[in-house]
């Protein structure tokens, strides 16, 4: 009702005249107000991940016997709510108009991305592995492309972001917003804690049991993982790394004896298995069986890959105390060169992982001095072959100072090997003496033999590559008393138990993936002492050597004393005494 003296419709008329209008409050649009609410979007997230993209969860728990019931049913059924409630709680603090949409978006490539990973290769996502994802190059990920992780990312992500991008979004005023939100994350985590202890005896029995499983629930395997090496690198000191080898010195040498000369060869994903020096069946070492290369038969690794074993194997601390350290060392390569000796670097995989910042070092993808046409011959597809750690070799050297070179060199030759999945990629055309090979990087489409093949053909390349590298030594003989080890720095699934590739939990890891060849030569021109202790080591081939002994073997091959060398984790010393 109008007030007296004022007609009907004054108010409104008095909007288009100028005149003051009366408070009213504000009514959100249509297109705020309709719509879903944020939250629920999340929870419809959260099903969807724990249904599809963990796949390989469910698969491998549908294998345990202890599934096989009707309570296993029941605890199936449960875990997969879980899952949901705890994918549902971490998107519930993005539950907002705009940020859902995004957040859903991250969880659902994460999601599909391990899903396609631990599906196809049968890995496992931890946080060695997700270093390994962190530090991995383009020429690393060009070898995971294929049309089953384009789809598996279309089925698992882009359907549901499809679906996502045509559904609108309720706006909601913050404070209601935010009262839901806090409502979805307690009635998650209350969800999950009801779940939990409804499921505890048959949950801590499987996880207890089959501790892989634990490293397949997905995408939280990924961002546990995450967590755990933010808060790791934060626990870290900062600043340069600890010096180690103060007191670092060559031994005295008898009159006449040359400075020494060590290549040391770091193989990559390498199984001690499938080398014929080893006993394999398959002629896979045909250029070395004539070499009087001495082959180690039980040598086990630091780790199940690159990011943690190299590291590891340069170390002084050995594998427990290497885990468990609470600061940065410097490796190796820096006790030597405190020494004296000249040391050098040359990479032909995704980097020496901090290990040669403080030494000479180079890539083969940079072209050695005078040589650009020879590397480029040997580096098609921007990717190098082997044999291109021994181009211009001669010419590195002499880079270094004359003085150190004087003294002793190491270098050290860093190699692609037998990295996988794409095996055939790491020997060139001319040298595959074992066919058909498996020419895709989707392993489980080949035919297991032809997979070993492409395999074992990476093998016999890494035999030719290091029988180069001998006759190189030769060449030097007149200087230096030359040796030769190598040493590879994991192994490899090939299939067996379903598992391809590496990267495992260690305490999980099969065998193939941590028995790892060691091979040794000494130059027939060492003198006495060096043939004595060759035959000597000849009866201990079979004697259990980890990573551990490399830092302190490669030590006593240079003569390098210090503090930190312990004779009895050196593998030669007791034959080098004798």
């Amino acid at each position: 009702m109008s007030p007296p003296g004022r007609p009907k419709g004054e108010y409104r008329n008095a909007q288009h005249e100028g005149a003051p209008v009366s408070p009213r409050r504000s009514v959100p649009s249509p297109s705020a107000s309709a719509g879903w609410n944020p939250l629920t979007l999340a929870v419809l997230a959260g099903l969807w991940v724990a249904v599809l993209p963990n796949w390989p969860l469910w698969r491998a728990l549908s294998m345990l016997p202890e599934t096989a019931s009707l309570r296993g049913a029941v605890f199936v059924a449960g875990f997969g709510l879980m899952i949901a409630a705890l994918c549902t709680a971490l998107l519930a603090p993005f539950a907002w108009r705009r940020s859902i949409k995004p957040a859903i978006g991250v969880l659902l490539i994460a999601a599909a991305l391990g899903a396609h990973l631990m599906g196809a290769y049968g890995v496992v996502i931890d946080s060695t592995m997700m270093i390994n994802v962190l530090q991995t190059d383009p020429r690393e990920v060009r070898d995971l492309l294929s049309l089953r992780l384009v789809g598996s990312l279309l089925l698992l992500a882009g359907l549901p972001l499809g679906v996502l991008a045509w559904l609108p979004v309720r706006g909601t005023r913050w404070s209601r917003q935010a009262g839901i939100d806090a409502l979805g994350l307690f009635a998650c985590v209350f969800a999950l804690l009801l779940l939990v202890f409804a499921l505890f005896a048959d949950l801590s029995a499987t996880m207890r049991n089959h501790r892989s499983m634990r490293y397949l629930i997905n995408p939280a395997n990924s961002i546990y993982a995450l967590v755990d090496l933010a808060l790791r690198a934060k626990a870290m000191p900062a600043g340069p790394p600890q010096a180690i080898g103060a007191d670092a010195r060559i031994a005295p040498r008898a009159p006449g004896v040359r400075p020494p000369l060590l290549v040391l060869v770091i193989g990559e994903t390498a199984r001690a298995d499938h080398f014929a020096l080893n006993g394999y069946v398959r002629p896979t070492n045909p250029e070395l069986a004539s070499q009087g290369v001495l082959s180690f038969r039980n040598v086990t690794s630091c780790g199940t890959n690159t990011a943690a074993s190299l590291p590891c194997m340069f170390s002084h601390l050995g594998k427990a105390g290497f885990e468990a350290r609470d600061r940065e060392h410097e490796s190796l390569l820096d006790l030597v060169q405190r020494a004296g000796m000249a040391v050098l670097w040359i990479d032909n995989q995704a980097g020496c992982k901090g290990l040669c910042d403080r030494v000479p070092h180079a890539d083969t993808h940079d072209p050695a001095p005078g040589l650009a046409a020879l590397s480029k011959a040997l580096c098609p597809d921007d990717e190098c072959l082997d044999e291109a750690l021994l181009v211009g070799l001669d010419e590195r050297i002499a880079a270094l100072p004359a003085a150190a070179r004087a003294r002793g060199v190491l270098v050290v030759l860093h190699q692609m090997g037998s990295h996988g999945p794409a095996y055939f990629k790491r020997s060139p055309a001319g040298r595959k003496p074992f066919q058909p090979e498996c020419t895709t990087a989707v392993l489980q489409q080949c035919d297991h033999q032809a997979l070993l093949n492409a395999y074992d053909n990476s093998i016999a390349y890494t035999d030719h590559v290091l029988a180069a590298t001998l006759k190189w030594l030769l060449t030097r003989e007149l200087e230096h008393d030359a040796a030769l080890l190598y040493v590879s720095d994991h192994g490899e699934s090939l299939g067996e138990n379903n598992l391809y590739l590496h990267g495992l939990p260690y305490a999980l890891a099969p065998r193939e993936q941590i028995h790892v060849p060691m091979l040794l030569w000494l130059a027939p021109q060492a003198g006495t002492a060096a043939r004595s202790a060759q035959t000597c080591l000849t009866g201990r081939l079979d004697a259990p050597l980890t990573h551990d002994n490399l830092f302190h073997s490669v030590l006593g091959l240079l003569g390098v004393q210090a503090s930190e060398y312990k004779p009895a984790l050196d593998a030669f010393a007791i034959c080098r005494a004798r």
